[in-house]
Parts: structure tokens; sequence; C-alpha cells
């Protein structure tokens, strides 16, 4: 197989000896090779201030909050510093953040709490391409009578059927609930649009961010979403879920607590204690998006600003990634794309590309590739839905390659090299 040199313009690749120096998992070997993490949808690694943040908590402060002692109050000013650093992540404010384990913990609450206010008549809408933490809490409120409508995928590109989508809003619809992007195939979907048609129709719009969050900035004012879900452990932190959603919402709502938890909010959201270190972690994350957006723009005069230049950059970087690992992938004999492969188009998706192989099955292909150094996923990946509507579920799924922007052009030409000598 034939590739050319390893050479991107994107701007980012001046400070990627920076950007690998602050991810010490990247010096992992296996079998004598440098690994390659293309698992990143699943999890991605974490920078040095993570593990820092994490040990500091851990050694300064390591007590329960709202205590009238010094490690008390440190781990307050821990949280209160999370909460306004994923503020500045998402363009809110820090009181419409809400902390919890996961994102689906997070939205099987948020559904039970909407549900006390839905019943027979009343219609949500999920779709084909989302993972199933954007399906099953809905889904879950068919209990209380209400009906559950499923927007179409096209399988040829792996896109939402927006007519469908269309045609299934109505003025019984209480609710769409929508992927920024599909963790299985990449596609970013249309979120100011749908927002607009389902808030024209007095629906509110839950977005699920996980696998979007370490792709691109992201700005819920603009998207004017009423809720949307993120993973922090997909955006180069530990597990923490977070849930952003609008004052209103979150005051007016009734969430289930125990009594003695307060009744303010965000936190009347956050049920149990908090992982405090994980909130830690979350700090050493953002910090470590905010001093890359002042490398690539020194001129950033806010934390906001930083994150976003970060963003900027990582995302043209990424599609220059992207497009070399689907071109390759592509003269690959034998394999069949999933998503969108138009170069034209690839501001519609994230580097993220599922594939089958003829005559291979994706966990063998992983297995295979895994002992080489290579780390990529196999099978549905929560997407059940959409595995199921591309005929391949009972056929072990696909082959899930996940870039992200410390991965590299030569690690993309060695997996692509692996890949073609496996199938060969």
């Amino acid at each position: 197989m034939s590739l050319a040199p390893a050479t991107l313009a994107s701007s980012l690749v001046d400070h990627l000896p920076w950007i690998r120096q602050q991810f010490p998992s990247l010096s992992l070997s296996v079998g004598g090779s440098p690994a390659v993490y293309f698992d990143g949808p699943g999890g991605t690694q974490v920078p040095q201030r993570v593990l820092e943040a994490v040990n500091d908590y851990y050694l300064r402060c390591n007590a329960n909050t709202h205590g009238a002692f010094e490690t008390s109050r440190r781990t307050d000013v821990v949280v209160s510093a999370a909460r306004s650093a994923m503020a500045d992540l998402l363009g809110c404010a820090p009181d419409e953040v809400v902390f919890g384990p996961n994102m689906t913990t997070l939205t099987f609450a948020l559904s039970r709490s909407l549900g006390k206010e839905l019943g027979p008549g009343d219609e949500i809408i999920v779709t084909s391409l989302d993972h199933d933490a954007n399906v099953a809490p809905w889904r879950a409120l068919e209990e209380r009578g209400c009906t559950i409508r499923q927007v179409e995928v096209r399988t040829d590109d792996c896109t939402l059927d927006l007519n469908d989508l269309a045609a299934k809003l109505n003025s019984k619809t209480k609710l769409v609930a929508i992927g920024y992007a599909s963790n299985s195939v990449g596609t970013i979907n249309p979120i100011p649009e749908i927002v607009r048609k389902a808030h024209a129709v007095g629906a509110l719009v839950f977005v699920d961010a996980v696998h979007y969050a370490p792709h691109g900035s992201i700005d819920v004012k603009a998207l004017d979403c009423d809720f949307l879900a993120c993973s922090v452990y997909k955006f180069f932190g530990p597990h923490i879920g977070v849930l952003y959603g609008k004052r209103e919402h979150l005051t007016r709502l009734k969430p289930y607590k125990v009594r003695p938890s307060s009744d303010a909010s965000p936190d009347r959201w956050e049920t149990g204690t908090h992982n405090l270190e994980g909130l830690a972690g979350v700090n050493g994350a953002i910090t470590y998006l905010a001093d890359l957006g002042e490398r690539v723009n020194p001129h950033a005069e806010t934390r906001r600003a930083a994150i976003q230049s970060a963003f900027a950059s990582i995302k043209q970087y990424e599609r220059e990634l992207g497009e070399r690992l689907i071109r390759g992938l592509l003269e690959i004999r034998g394999v069949r794309f999933y998503g969108i492969q138009d170069p034209a188009r690839f501001n519609e998706r994230t580097p993220t590309v599922s594939i089958r192989v003829e005559g291979h099955a994706p966990r063998d292909l992983a297995s295979k590739l895994g002992d080489r150094g290579f780390f990529v996923w196999d099978g549905n990946y929560y997407a059940l839905n959409l595995s199921e509507r591309l005929g391949v579920e009972k056929l072990g799924g696909m082959l899930r390659i996940g870039i992200v922007h410390y991965n590299t052009a030569e690690e993309v030409d060695r997996f692509l090299a692996a890949l073609h000598e496996i199938v060969a």
C-alpha cells in the first residue's frame, strides 16, 4: 500500500510535541512498538495536569463539602471551580451546570423528572442514530403512557432523515432527544436547525454532546437547546457526567432527591456525594484545553476564548487526519464504509469512522490490531438502533477507529499499513 509523506497543514502540528508530552500514557509500547490510541470515542487519555489535580485533591483536600474546617472549605472551592470551568467550556452560567457519575445516569434522572409532567397523548422523539443513553431513558416514559417516535436514518451516508423528523413533529411533541454527533459513525447533526423546528411546536430539546465534546466548541446559548449532556471522560478528564439545563428548567422541574439535601439549583439535581477528586480532574482537563488555546492564540483574553481557540485548531487538524484515514480505508479491498465519505462534507462529521471488512469479523480485526498496538473498538458501541438499522448487529457490529487531537498522521499511516497487511 502506497502512502504519501505524513505531513499536514494545520497550525496544531507545530504544537504536537508539546501536546503529546502532556499525555503520559502515550508512552506505552505493545510488542516493542508505540501504542496507538484510536479508542477515543470510548474514552480519551488524560493529560498530566489531570493526574496532578486529582493527586493534589487527595493530599490537600479530601473531605466532604460544607464543613467548618479547612479541608472541607478547600473542597468547596474545588467544586465551585469545576462548575465555573464547565460553564466556560459550554458557554453558560455556573448554576446551569449539574454534575453526576456519567451522562447516562444524569439523563435517566432528568427523564424521571420530566416524566412527572407527561402522560398519555404526549410524544417524545428519539433517533436511529443515537447512543442508547439518549434513547432508553426516554423510552422508559412509555410506562407513563407517552408515545415514543423514532426518526429514521439515511443508510447511504448515516445522516438523519430531517424530512422524517419534520413529519413526526407536532403539537403533541414534548421533547426531542438528539445527538450532537454520532459516537458510531461520526455524523454531526444540524442542532440549531433541529432546535428551531422543535421549539416551533413547543417541544423541549435534549442534546447528547458526549461524542462531539472532544472535537468542537460548544455554545449552548447559541444552540438554544434546553438541555445538553456530556462526559468529561470523553474530553481528556475523569469519569464525570455533566448536564447543562436552562436555569428556568432546572428550577421549575422537581428531581428526586434525599430530604436533607439543598433545594437550591443545581445542587438539588446532584444526588449523593460528588466524585470530588474527579471534579478536581475536571479543572485539570479544562485548564489543559485553555493552555492549548493560549498556545495557538496568544491573544485570547479569557478562558472561554482560549477554549474556543483550542477547538478551532483541533477541528482543523482532526479534519485533515480524518481525511487521511478515510482516503486510506477506501483504498483497502473489501472495506465497507459507513457514514459520510465525501471530503467536501467533512464539516458534517467527526474523525470517528466505522467499517466492516469482507471475510473478517470486527472482533477478530480488533484483536489482531490490538496485538500490534492499535487500540480500536468493535461492536455496536451502544448505538443499538443504528447497528440494527444497518443490518450489522447480528454480524458483530462494526470496527470503529476514533481520532482525537493527540493522534498523528504517522499513526494513521501505520494503522492503515497494518490493517492492509491483516486483510490482504
